[in-house]
């Protein structure tokens, strides 16, 4: 059966930290879309509905667990949807508009060496 999404994934790998009942994990997206992510590396407790802090840099946002796949005895992945769409978490702009829970494009500066 055919899955219509309302938004396009794009590949993105970026390391994140998990917050679940105080306690810190350490996981990576797999893929981002503009109302959510896929997360990979996970070794948590986790459950489907189960709310979850997200914590990228200094900033951090609230997702929802929509669904788990078992991929080893001990890794998780798992499908979550935003539910903070104003956070900045992810600073990126990969289309013309804004990309799930972000609405900033990053910030890249050139790198300048002076020889002396």
């Amino acid at each position: 059966m055919l899955e219509k999404r309302n938004s396009q994934r794009s590949k993105m790998v970026l390391p994140v930290k998990v917050l679940i009942d105080e306690a810190t994990h350490l996981a990576h997206t797999v893929d981002i879309t503009d109302t959510g992510a896929q997360l990979g590396g996970l070794q948590a407790q986790l459950q489907a509905g189960m709310i979850i802090l997200l914590r990228r840099g200094q900033h951090k946002a609230k997702f929802r667990i929509v669904w788990l796949r078992q991929l080893g005895p001990n890794e998780l992945r798992a499908g979550i949807e935003c539910l903070e769409p104003d956070a900045k978490l992810w600073e990126l702009n990969l289309s013309n508009g804004r990309l799930g829970c972000h609405r900033y494009s990053a910030v890249m500066s050139p790198i300048t060496s002076t020889s002396k």
